[in-house]
C-alpha cells in the first residue's frame, strides 16, 4: 500500500518542526510550505493526500487556500491547525470544505489519531463508484446527476455529499447530527436546523421516492438507503 504524503503550512517553525517530526517518526512522507504563498501553489499543484493548515499566514491565508482548493482540488482533505482563541475561524473553515481542526497547542497523539481518522475516511469515499444504482435510478457522481426513465434530475454539491455518505453506511441508519457533521462540517452541538430534513425532501423528489422505498426515515434514529 502506498504510504499517505502530508503537506504541511505552517509559518512558526517550532509547531511545524514538531508536526514534521511526528508525521515522520509515524511513516508518513512529508512536504512542507513555510507560508502562505508557498503553501497555496503547493496545495494546488502537488500530489499529497491530506493538507494540514494553519490559517493565519503570511502572504495569503489559510481561507485563501481553502478557496483556491474549492475551485481546482474539490474534496480535498484538509485538517485545520488552529489557536485556541479562533473558534469563529474553525467554524469558517469547515463550512470551506476542511474536515477537521486541531487546537494549539495540541499533542503529537491527538494530531496523528486526528490524521488517521480524516485518511481513513478519506479513503472509504474514494473508495465508492461514481455511478451508483439505486431501485432502478441511475446515481452519476461524476455528473451529480440522477438518471431515471428517461428524466434526468442535477444534484447540488449537498446532495451528493449527502447521498455519498449514506452509500458509504448503507447497513444503519444515520443520524442527523452525523450528516450535519461530516457533509455540511458543522458541530451539531446545540444546534436547531432543519436543514438535513429539507435537503431530504429534495432527494426524495429527485429519486421520485415519496413513498420512502429507497431513502427510509427511522424514527428516533436518522436516514439509511435501502440495500439494492
Amino acid at each position: 500500500m502506498e504510504i499517505p504524503t502530508i503537506l504541511v503550512v505552517e509559518d512558526d517553525a517550532a509547531v511545524r518542526r514538531g508536526v514534521v517530526d511526528a508525521l515522520s517518526f509515524s511513516g508518513y512522507k512529508v512536504l512542507v510550505a513555510e507560508d502562505g504563498a508557498e503553501g497555496k501553489r503547493m496545495a494546488t499543484s502537488a500530489h499529497y493526500d491530506l493538507l494540514l493548515l494553519d490559517l493565519i499566514l503570511p502572504h495569503c491565508s489559510g481561507f485563501e487556500i481553502l478557496e483556491a482548493l474549492q475551485q481546482k482540488r474539490a474534496g480535498q482533505a484538509v485538517i485545520i491547525l488552529s489557536a485556541k482563541g479562533e473558534e469563529n475561524d474553525r467554524v469558517k473553515g469547515l463550512k470551506m470544505g476542511a474536515d477537521d481542526y486541531v487546537v494549539k497547542p495540541f499533542s503529537a497523539r491527538e494530531l496523528l489519531a486526528r490524521v488517521d481518522a480524516v485518511l481513513r475516511r478519506t479513503s472509504e469515499r474514494q473508495a465508492l463508484n461514481e455511478s451508483h444504482e439505486l431501485s432502478g435510478r441511475e446515481v452519476d457522481f461524476a455528473r451529480s446527476e440522477i438518471r431515471y426513465q428517461g428524466k434526468r434530475e442535477d444534484l447540488s454539491e449537498r446532495e451528493v455529499g449527502v447521498l455519498r455518505y449514506l452509500i458509504g453506511n448503507r447497513d444503519r441508519a444515520v443520524p442527523r447530527e452525523e450528516l450535519l457533521r461530516h457533509v455540511w462540517g458543522i458541530d451539531p452541538k446545540n444546534i436547531e436546523t432543519r436543514t438535513v430534513d429539507m435537503l431530504i425532501v429534495s432527494l426524495r423528489k429527485k429519486l421520485v421516492d415519496q413513498s420512502q422505498e429507497i431513502l427510509e426515515t427511522i424514527r428516533g434514529k436518522g436516514y439509511r438507503l435501502t440495500k439494492p
